[in-house]
């Protein structure tokens, strides 16, 4: 799920001017992930706030919550006072050592969406450089991508090997079981109840794109505050059409 505010790119402002509820949105917390593989919350965790672990490596299909879990362990570790950032890989690619070189000095830095930069020459060696310079330096990195290291068309061998070397945690989809108690919990936080019926109509009738149903909660939210409206499949059916 992509956050509302990304993490600094070149020639934006540094991420660390950005209030933290624009950088981290409450409902991409750690806390807040629903379904994560065994042990990744914990592990995320641990590198955020600087205990013992290896660097991570996310991988899944779009919309598994590798961007959430991402800006989860940045605002983790906002929050036990270490500097974070997050950066979109899509976002600089073709340039991207000239917004690496930005993000470095940070405790912990998340890289999403390894798959844009892939056989790009330069963008991979700079991004080889950053991961030893890291290292050197005692930085924590957490990369996401859609596949593995050697299904991404990296062209650099040692740039394979040294994502290799990552932790790997594996997202998958969420089921319609999942997808519900993250509709349920993000009602609850917007201060309202998604009662059943509404929630499986909401289900019945939209994607299952999880970063789709969060904006759509949004939409939902003004038009129930503007309406004084509880959230009913009738009002559903008048904000969104049936």
């Amino acid at each position: 799920m992509k956050p509302t505010t990304p993490g600094r790119t070149p020639g934006a402002p540094p991420v660390a001017q950005l209030p933290l509820a624009l950088r981290y949105p409450a409902d991409q917390r750690l806390d807040t992930f629903v379904d994560a593989p065994p042990g990744a919350v914990e592990q995320l965790r641990a590198l955020a706030i600087g205990g013992e672990g290896d660097w991570l490596y996310l991988s899944g299909a779009p919309g598994t919550g590798k961007t959430h879990l991402m800006l989860g362990a940045c605002a983790a570790a906002d929050a036990a006072g270490r500097r974070a950032a997050y950066l979109p890989l899509a976002t600089a690619a073709g340039r991207l050592r000239e917004a690496l070189e930005a993000l470095e000095g940070n405790d912990l830095i998340a890289l999403d969406g390894l798959e844009a930069i892939a056989g790009c020459a330069d963008d991979e060696i700079a991004l080889f450089d950053t991961h030893n310079r890291a290292r050197a330096a005692g930085s924590r990195l957490v990369y996401a991508a859609q596949a593995a290291p050697d299904g991404l068309g990296l062209q650099l061998p040692d740039l394979r090997s040294r994502l290799s070397q990552c932790t790997r945690v594996s997202l998958q989809p969420l089921d319609d079981g999942g997808r519900r108690e993250v509709l349920r919990q993000r009602a609850r936080r917007r201060g309202w109840v998604l009662e059943e019926p509404a929630l499986g109509w909401l289900l019945r009738r939209v994607g299952r794109d999880l970063a789709g149903l969060a904006a759509l909660l949004d939409q939902l939210d003004r038009a129930s505050l503007a309406a004084q409206r509880r959230i009913t499949v009738p009002f559903l059916r008048q904000v969104l059409g049936a």
